[in-house]
């Protein structure tokens, strides 16, 4: 065998394995993708803001804060 053909084979089979292996990487990025867009989708309606916890957390505490207040008057009477 000739040494051209022998470095031929060789850098052929090299190609060859990286092109699969750039196939597979574009492959689970366009995955990661549509994962992280269904994320996106999907998480305003699973889980609350943080803003939106904090209003409703203050509205309750405000709300029994009134209570221990009126609580408080009746006892006092």
């Amino acid at each position: 065998m000739d040494l051209q053909i022998v470095i031929n084979l060789g850098l052929g089979v090299i190609m060859a394995l990286l092109g699969w292996f750039a196939h597979e990487v574009w492959s689970a990025v366009k995955e990661l993708k549509s994962d992280i867009s269904g994320l996106r989708e999907d998480l305003p309606k699973t889980y609350v803001l943080k803003e939106d916890y904090r209003r409703d957390i203050y509205e309750i505490k405000d709300l029994l804060n009134r209570i221990f207040d009126k609580l408080d008057g009746k006892a006092d009477k």
